[in-house]
């Protein structure tokens, strides 16, 4: 949220400075992210006005100005504005001036003609975008006076993190509560009612009361039509991040920003027969205010008039109902939705307007009556018309239902570790509430109208840290017993599976636990991921099954900025529905792409492939002490190439899957070249065997070489086994040293060359020993796997 210092001060004129009110926002809790001034500096910039104009003779886009900037000289200053006119306000940059940019005005002569100066725009003064058109200061403004003060640009801007704190999100809310902190004080603020000119009132229906207890509204005819905002509101309002649209709209969203109260503005012409305030119906469709044609269901609450809903309630207006230029009547709206009623129906289409954020959060239930007389006072002086009497529609009197809290004292120095003294306590209490009762173990406090934020009683002990300040708690030691926690040597611990992977290189990414249901369908179509009844946006309205989607997203990233070997893991939760519910599963998954090894001058650049991860992943499984339980079987995977997969097994359980991504699925991931990836459930993949110490043998090991030829779909696991069982113990090690195909190797086999590592514990080996084992691996391989033994 921002906000300008200048506009604090109409609520709190005592403020601090700038920089010291900052840091007591900061200290109260309200982060203020970054400090700015309203303006770019530029000097010799003074109010002039315009006395004549007349066509350029040497340039049809051209004007000749006469200019006066004290009521006695005379500049003439040529112009291309098309608003520009006898009679107008304007800013004037006098010879001299220095604009920002560093842009420096000096006499000048134009297609033939002298400039003495410049009519300024927004834009070139640093002061928004607009740049078709001069500004149009006030009529009222003194000649020669300085813009800077005459437009009050000397001021400072405020980026402040609101988090939940509905009642923050408003210049009013930030000033009550900076009160509350600085001088101990309930901020109040009274809206006077305007007087009503006119009659008439226009039918209003509520039907969903349970979601809107309180409609207000206001008819006012007969405004200027196509009228703009005067410069003092577009700057205000240009100060805070909203761009200026139309004198009705800009008075709406100043009065939301300065009171949180988000209003609509309705054409009067435009609205049939009444306004009906209902949950839509299925199917139903509305335009909004973005041009887009959204369609409803029963869950999306509306306003509407005969022809249909004419604005999603809470959200955005209606486009076909909305403030034209040729609009001369006004129905204004300001209503009291419930945040249940409002939470999450934006965020299903995508938008996230200022309006939806604020009933989600909870705005004040008092706001919108006050906040119909504050737009029609701001109205009727910037674009006049007749208001007729304010109508307020209730289904249920808001606020009527008294919320009051019971704030012990006990519990307050238990949970902050502190005693603080009861005048304190009150100080604090009073701050933030008109009634507060004294108690014999405490205090009890009626909770203002405004704040959704406070419920029970550890509320109500933030709120006491916070405003005194959470730097006025002093350290102390704990005051508990410490109890260490539990090793366990039956599975290996996250933090280790992490750093084994970052000395391979890896480096640790955190996404999102809900992903994108478009990447994950093209991933896993055949999963049913759960949706979110509350995503923070379309893009992210699903549990992950995988965690894939979010690493394949990073990497994606990570490759579009010229990263040419990446390497990612995370440790986290995919969540997967069964019919006994939802299953939360630990696991452990990683990205590869690119180069094999990083770039350098010894060795030549080469891509990495599926063996270069599997020994990644192997190096993780050896950590259990059993990595021999393992193997790696082809299987197919619909997101991963075929022939380049395979499913992890312990046994006979699947623990994971590692592969190539498939072609078909890198576009829509947004990635040029196909990353490897692997993924494995920690609680079965990773519990390990109990340490078990074995002596080293004292006596020599013997190796014996043996190259065989099998056929092409014998895999090393089905080797390794064969030789396992045949060689009675007596085997240390298994070394696959050589595979070949070609010339001398029958087609659809290939040659596989081993090394047998032999060692007995109780004494050496004999050449007979060895050759009785060989013989032996040499008759089951020919046997179970038809194997040959190669010529040499």
């Amino acid at each position: 949220m921002k906000i300008t210092y200048r506009w604090l001060q109409e609520f709190v004129p005592a403020a601090a400075a700038p920089k010291q009110l900052a840091e007591q926002l900061t200290l109260a809790g309200l982060e203020v992210e970054s400090i700015d001034p309203a303006a770019p500096p530029f000097e010799n910039v003074v109010v002039g006005e315009v006395l004549e104009t007349s066509r350029h003779p040497n340039a049809e886009k051209l004007s000749v100005c006469g200019v006066t900037t004290d009521g006695s000289n005379r500049l003439q200053i040529i112009c291309g504005a098309s608003n520009v006119r006898a009679g107008l306000k304007v800013a004037v940059a006098m010879v001299g001036a220095q604009l920002p940019n560093d842009v420096h005005i000096k006499r000048a002569k134009l297609r033939g003609i002298d400039s003495e100066g410049m009519l300024c725009s927004a834009r070139e003064l640093g002061l928004g975008t607009e740049h078709e058109g001069i500004m149009e200061l006030a009529s009222t403004l003194k000649l020669g006076t300085d813009v800077r003060k005459a437009l009050d640009l000397d001021d400072t801007l405020f980026e402040i993190k609101t988090l939940n704190r509905g009642d923050c999100m408003s210049v009013l809310g930030l000033a009550r509560d900076y009160a509350a902190a600085s001088v101990r004080k309930f901020l109040k603020h009274d809206v006077p009612a305007v007087r009503p000119t006119g009659q008439g009132e226009f039918p209003v229906t509520i039907h969903a009361l349970e979601a809107c207890p309180l409609f207000a509204g206001r008819v006012i005819r007969g405004i200027r039509a196509g009228a703009r905002s005067p410069a003092w509101l577009q700057e205000r309002l240009r100060r805070v991040g909203v761009n200026s649209i139309s004198a009705v709209v800009d008075v709406t969203n100043y009065v939301m920003m300065e009171l949180g109260q988000p209003m609509h503005a309705y054409d009067l012409g435009r609205l049939s027969q009444g306004i009906d305030v209902r949950w839509a119906k299925p199917g139903e469709q509305v335009t909004l205010l973005d041009g887009k044609t959204y369609s409803l269901d029963a869950g999306f609450l509306v306003i509407a008039d005969a022809s249909g809903p004419v604005g999603l309630a809470g959200v955005m207006g209606g486009n076909e109902k909305a403030i034209s230029d040729a609009t001369t009547d006004v129905f204004l709206e300001a209503a009291h939705f419930v945040p249940d009623a409002i939470i999450g129906r934006g965020r299903r289409f995508g938008l996230i307007t200022d309006a939806a954020q604020r009933f989600e959060r909870g705005v004040d239930p008092a706001l919108p009556v006050a906040a119909i007389e504050r737009a029609t006072a701001l109205l009727l002086e910037i674009v006049g018309g007749v208001a007729s009497p304010a109508q307020a529609h209730r289904g249920s009197a808001p606020g009527a239902v008294e919320v009051w809290i019971t704030l012990r004292r006990a519990r307050l120095s238990r949970l902050l570790g502190v005693e603080v003294a009861d005048a304190d306590v009150l100080a604090v209490l009073n701050a933030i509430s008109e009634q507060v009762i004294a108690t014999g173990d405490g205090w009890r406090v009626r909770i203002p109208t405004c704040r959704f934020d406070l419920r029970i009683e550890e509320d109500l002990v933030e709120e006491v840290a916070r405003l005194r300040g959470f730097d006025s708690i002093p350290p102390r030691h704990a005051s508990v017993e410490q109890k260490g926690g539990t090793a366990t040597e039956s599975r290996i611990d996250s933090s280790r599976l992490i750093t084994a992977l970052a000395d391979r290189g890896y480096r640790e990414a955190i996404t999102y636990s809900f992903v994108s249901p478009t990447d994950q369908r093209l991933l896993f179509p055949e999963i049913q991921g759960l949706a979110l009844t509350n995503p923070i946006s379309a893009d992210l309205s699903e549990m992950r099954v995988s965690l894939w989607p979010g690493l394949l997203r990073v990497c994606a990233q990570n490759l579009r900025r010229q990263q040419s070997r990446v390497r990612l893991f995370e440790v986290g939760r995919k969540y997967l529905q069964s019919d006994d519910g939802l299953r939360e599963v630990d696991t452990i998954a990683a990205v590869a792409a690119g180069s094999r090894r990083p770039e350098q001058w010894s060795m030549p650049r080469e891509p990495m492939d599926f063996f270069d991860l599997k020994a990644d992943v192997t190096g993780l499984l050896e950590l259990t002490g059993d990595v021999g339980s393992f193997k790696f079987v082809p299987e197919k995977l619909g997101c991963l190439r075929p022939g380049r997969t395979a499913r992890i097994y312990r046994g006979e359980t699947a623990v994971g899957w590692i592969g190539e991504m498939h072609p078909s699925v890198l576009r829509g991931l947004d990635l040029t070249i196909a990353p490897y990836i692997f993924e494995l459930e920690i609680d079965v993949a990773f519990a390990s065997n109990k340490l078990k110490f074995n002596d080293f043998s004292k006596f020599p090991s013997i190796r014996r070489d043996i190259a065989l030829v099998v056929e092409e779909k014998v895999t090393f696991a089905d080797i390794q086994e064969n030789v396992s069982v045949s060689a009675s113990g007596l085997l240390r090690e298994l070394r696959l040293f050589d595979v070949y195909r070609g010339p001398g190797i029958d087609s659809g086999r290939k040659s596989v060359a081993l090394g047998l590592i032999l060692q007995e514990s109780s004494r050496t080996l004999t050449d007979d020993d060895a050759d009785v084992v060989v013989a032996a691996v040499v008759a089951r391989l020919r046997q179970k796997l038809s194997a040959t033994i190669r010529d040499q």
